[in-house]
């Protein structure tokens, strides 16, 4: 069985490390197999009729993989995208697993609700972040983006996930006690470490979803400042998780074995 992590640019991915590992602990390595493809939009059409059992998907994948699929889990439709394909005897099925992984990483910093948030950017990765805060309790939520123009994507998924998006631009700074998750590429959130977080305004928990390098700033200055923080790194393990049930059709991923060889990895 053939699976892999499709985007553009791609070299840089561990999905290889976390799906490999998880093979070898659940016995099926000698079955299954996880490569890493680079593939664009344009490519896509192509690449998904390779004969696969399951993909991974990145950037910039996760909206164009919704109309070649023949069936999208209602989460995905809602966020707008989907991370996931796994490939059965009906046709291609489309999920998305970083929803439920950033819940679980938020989750293991203690986060299980939150009264106030600030998403970071404004593509794919923060409308799965939109649908994370809704399952923590949220209805409304502060974006802040670099471009206004380009969140209409974002405004569109919070509509569908029945949300209030207040977006403005990224210099119109953080809220006090708000949960903060940071979308943004590396560097791009950089400058918000610059200052201590010691005093208000002060986030009460930030998951950045950078997970190379690690740590970044941002979660450095949070660290710091006592602040609880969860990295990329925890995201893609969980969602990885996810993924890993989904294609294999195991009833539970093997996380900590996961877990040790993403250590490894960042090592």
């Amino acid at each position: 069985m053939r699976a892999a992590v499709l985007g553009k640019p791609i070299a840089h991915s561990l999905s290889p490390v976390l799906h490999t590992a998880a093979y070898r602990a659940l016995g099926l390595d000698g079955e299954w197999t996880y490569e890493i493809v680079e593939c664009d939009e344009a490519e896509l059409p192509g690449v998904l009729d390779g004969g696969w059992a399951g993909l991974s998907l990145t950037m910039p994948l996760k909206r164009a993989v919704l109309p070649l699929l023949d069936h999208v889990e209602p989460l995905a439709v809602e966020v707008g995208g989907a991370n996931t394909v796994v490939f059965r005897r009906d046709g291609r099925h489309g999920y998305n697993t970083d929803v439920p992984g950033m819940v679980a990483a938020l989750a293991a910093i203690g986060v299980v609700e939150a009264d106030s948030a600030t998403i970071l950017g404004a593509g794919a990765t923060a409308c799965a972040a939109l649908a994370a805060l809704r399952e923590l309790g949220l209805t409304e939520v502060l974006v802040l983006v670099r471009d206004q123009a380009r969140a209409g994507d974002l405004l569109a998924a919070a509509r569908r996930l029945d949300m209030v998006a207040d977006v403005r631009l990224l210099t119109s700074g953080l809220r006090d006690g708000d949960l903060l998750i940071s979308t943004l590429p590396a560097g791009a959130a950089d400058f918000f470490s610059k200052r201590p977080l010691v005093s208000p305004p002060r986030p009460s928990a930030v998951l950045d979803v950078v997970y190379a390098p690690w740590p970044t700033p941002l979660a450095t200055a949070a660290e710091r400042a006592g602040i609880p923080v969860a990295s990329g790194g925890d995201l893609l393990l969980y969602q990885a998780a996810r993924q890993v049930e989904l294609m294999t059709g195991v009833a539970a991923a093997p996380l900590e074995a996961m877990r040790a060889a993403l250590a490894r990895a960042q090592a």
